[in-house]
């Protein structure tokens, strides 16, 4: 056997990336599709429907912004959530 069928023969270390978003991360973009009739309700759901702290979800969907995974999953929802944020960094 030659080097390089030895290479093509899964001799190289496994992709250990996700492949792609996990149920908790879909949700997180799920919830910035909709829209919240008042900022209660957005709040309501991150702590009744998601199960988690509205601080912890910003700081998931902040990475969220940052992950390709999330891009390639919902573009319109990232693309329109990174103008927000970039808009938000350059008022302060």
């Amino acid at each position: 056997m030659t080097a390089s069928e030895n290479d093509s023969h899964g001799t190289e270390p496994p992709d250990t990336t996700q492949p792609g978003l996990s149920e908790r991360e879909r949700s997180v973009l799920a919830v910035e599709r909709r829209s919240w009739p008042g900022p209660g309700a957005k709040e309501r759901e991150i702590r009744e429907g998601l199960g988690i702290s509205p601080t912890r979800y910003y700081q998931l969907l902040n990475a969220l912004l940052d992950d390709r995974r999330a891009l390639e999953e919902d573009p319109v929802t990232v693309n329109r959530l990174r103008r927000v944020r970039e808009a938000r960094r350059e008022r302060r």
